[in-house]
């Protein structure tokens, strides 16, 4: 019976809802609040109005032996209407118990009612005025009934004939609320009035009905019609338009959403464009007491949760599962509950969510797994993807100088992606998937440093293989950084997490280095096959060598240049303190050992110069060779003593053996004192392990 509410679209500053055809408007301009306030006035003395005519009428068809009684009966009714208009009608917006008549200065005296087919003929035109002369019949009825004067027969003809009215009456009454922006705004009040009015008669009748079970009299042969229930089958209509409203099928658009994506957003913003209409439009004009806002609200939201219940009753893809949990969690509480427009009117109506708590776990549970399991399978492709150009011998791009892959890019945001995903359902399920993406990233990383340390053995012949190693070495450096600044870890998991990023940039370093090392060797023998005889000159030459491959670095990411250099810097003392201890080189004389002592402190000069020009930031490694060309030198035990002690807190994995090459050199030392001298490294120093290693890679007899 009750048909769409068609008022939501054209409506002034509003789209209409994509999919929805369009509604007819009304022709006449809704009246502002203080309008309608001027209309309620006009509207209170046409009511005023109409008493008059209806006392001056009298039904036809009541029966020839009622006639002599009707002057008796002319003081019931009189009293009756008495009692019906009593009562002033306030200012402001009006309220259910004020809505319905006005008040007169003076009882009127009684006059006749109009006829039943009078009645029925006004209804049938749209006349709601005759919505009071049809309660004065139903109440003359029932005081009939009350004094016992009529038949049984006689007032249940009467009452079908008045039954009869009041179905004409509600189809009209609703038939205008169903449609409230289209009805001109007297009509929409006259029909709220009538409402209003038969709702108070039916807490009257519930009140009758109550004294009625204590005992009280009743009216006795009269079927019980009361309550009409006009308000609720109002609220069953907005309920049915809000269903016909929201159940449309959304039209298909170019941005390749799914059908549920097209079904969230036709019925998020079908609600929110219609509440706000209500809100601006009909509450003004609505009774406060029918809570209008809250009955189209209450409404809308329960067909909003109907339709998601039944949505989640088929297995949903992970695009829908999310779009249903962004929606649920998010978008609907805050964008449309808590919009500007609405969140003060829906101020106490208690909605709830749309879905119950258990179904709302059981999809953040399912949205977890999904997510999870397509970052690991997008992780892996795109590492799949940037190994085949390795392995096909593709180039690496260049940005800004250096060798550029995309994979790290790839990588953190299909990570930072499924984090703001989760972020914008909630904030709470956001702090749930971080821990799972980054166990993720861990897999894949592990799954990095495997692929890539296979095309370091694989792949050496190929031309692009130098570019691709610094490529990945370069990729280490987007990794970190996001690591240490995105993410926020703990130290200790930030250190697991970048361990094989260290292992890939450590086997990446490596591999640039061995040939350029493998280059060196030859000079450094030259040390030892020539008795130290010219040293200085031969550290020119490794120098030499070394500033001629330094070109091949260049596209490295500075920081990741400097380590290099760093490696670089620490091969070269490394391998000086390698031939120091060959313990070939026996010095009986202290000029000897002078001498040798002068040119190793030269040595370690030019070797602190020219790699810290080129880049290296090792400034631990400036006192290794200093400190031993002075232990070299120096003649008094004692004085070795202190240096030893000394070197041992700078480089904590100097050992008895390294110590014992170095006092080999020193010819004229005795057993005694070398001996004395190694036990200083007997005694602990406090010393920590080194963070870094510098004898531990130096092999001795």
């Amino acid at each position: 019976m009750l048909k769409m509410l068609t008022f939501f679209q054209g409506l002034p500053g509003q789209q209409p809802v994509s999919g929805a055809p369009d509604f007819p408007r009304s022709a006449q301009k809704l009246p502002s609040t203080s309008e309608a306030e001027s209309e309620a006035s006009m509207s209170e003395a046409s009511s005023e109005d109409l008493v008059p005519s209806l006392e001056a009428e009298v039904a036809t068809d009541r029966d020839e032996e009622e006639a002599g009684k009707k002057k008796k009966k002319s003081k019931g009714l009189a009293t009756m209407i008495s009692v019906f208009t009593k009562g002033r009608k306030k200012k402001g917006q009006p309220s259910l118990s004020e809505t319905e008549g006005e008040s007169e200065s003076s009882p009127r005296p009684p006059a006749q009612l109009p006829t039943v087919e009078e009645l029925k003929a006004d209804l049938e035109r749209g006349r709601l005025e005759a919505a009071r002369p049809l309660l004065a019949l139903e109440l003359e009825l029932q005081e009939a009934a009350a004094a016992g004067r009529a038949s049984e027969e006689e007032l249940v003809r009467r009452q079908s004939k008045v039954e009869a009215l009041y179905a004409l009456l509600r189809d009209q009454v609703l038939g205008q609320l169903r449609r409230p922006l289209e009805a001109e705004p007297e009509r929409l009040r006259q029909a709220l009035a009538v409402l209003a009015e038969q709702e108070r008669q039916d807490h009257a009748a519930a009140a009758a009905a109550a004294a009625a079970a204590a005992g009280a009299p009743g009216c006795p042969g009269l079927a019980a019609t009361r309550p009409r229930g006009w308000l609720q089958l109002w609220r069953d209509g907005v309920a049915q338009a809000a269903a016909e409203r929201l159940s449309r099928r959304p039209a298909a658009d170019a941005e390749g959403r799914t059908e549920a994506e097209r079904t969230f957003l036709h019925m998020g913003r079908t609600m929110k464009e219609d509440l706000e209409a209500v809100v601006e439009r009909l509450k003004p004009l609505f009774p406060a007491d029918i809570r209008v806002v809250a009955a189209y609200a209450e409404s809308y939201h329960a067909e909003f949760a109907s339709q998601l219940s039944a949505l989640t009753q088929f297995e949903l893809c992970q695009r829908d599962t999310y779009m249903l949990l962004l929606w649920v969690q998010n978008l609907y509480p805050n964008d449309i509950l808590n919009s500007p427009k609405l969140a003060p009117e829906l101020q106490g109506v208690r909605l709830g969510t749309l879905l119950p708590p258990t179904q709302i776990r059981l999809l953040e549970a399912t949205f977890l797994s999904n997510e999870v399991a397509s970052v690991r399978e997008l992780t892996a492709r795109a590492l799949e993807l940037e190994s085949n150009r390795w392995t096909n011998d593709e180039a690496p791009q260049r940005l800004d100088g250096h060798c550029h892959s995309e994979l790290a890019i790839d990588i953190i945001q299909i990570i930072s992606q499924g984090q703001a995903k989760a972020e914008s359902i909630t904030l709470d399920l956001g702090a749930q998937i971080k821990p799972l993406l980054l166990e993720e990233l861990a897999r894949f990383l592990r799954s990095y440093q495997r692929a890539f340390d296979g095309f370091l053995e694989r792949c050496r012949q190929l031309r692009n293989y130098r570019a691709n190693v610094i490529a990945n070495i370069n990729n280490c450096l987007p990794f970190r950084t996001s690591l240490e600044q995105q993410w926020q870890t703990p130290p200790d998991l930030r250190s697991s997490l970048l361990r094989p990023l260290n292992e890939l940039k450590s086997h990446g370093f490596d591999t640039l280095l061995q040939s350029l090392f493998g280059d060196l060797k030859p000079l450094f023998k030259r040390f030892t096959q020539t008795r130290w005889a010219a040293p200085q000159q031969t550290l020119e030459e490794i120098v030499s060598a070394v500033a001629e491959r330094m070109p091949e670095f260049s596209e490295l990411q500075d920081c990741f240049r400097e380590e290099l250099l760093e490696a670089v810097h620490l091969h070269l003392v490394k391998e000086y303190i390698a031939r120091l201890c060959k313990r070939r080189l026996v010095l009986k004389t202290a000029e000897q050992q002078q001498q040798l002592a002068g040119h190793v402190q030269a040595n370690a000069q030019l070797i602190q110069q020219f790699c810290t020009q080129s880049g290296s930031r090792a400034t631990w490694l400036h006192d290794a060779l200093p400190t031993l060309a002075e232990i070299i030198r120096l003649q008094d035990p004692s004085a070795i003593k202190i240096e030893v002690a000394t070197y041992s807190t700078l480089y904590p994995d100097f050992s008895k053996g390294h110590l014992s090459a170095i006092l080999a050199i020193k010819g004229n030392l005795s057993t005694s004192d070398a001996k004395s001298i190694r036990s200083i490294l007997d005694i602990n120093t406090g010393a920590h392990e080194p963070s870094k290693a510098l004898f531990s890679l130096i092999k001795v007899g």
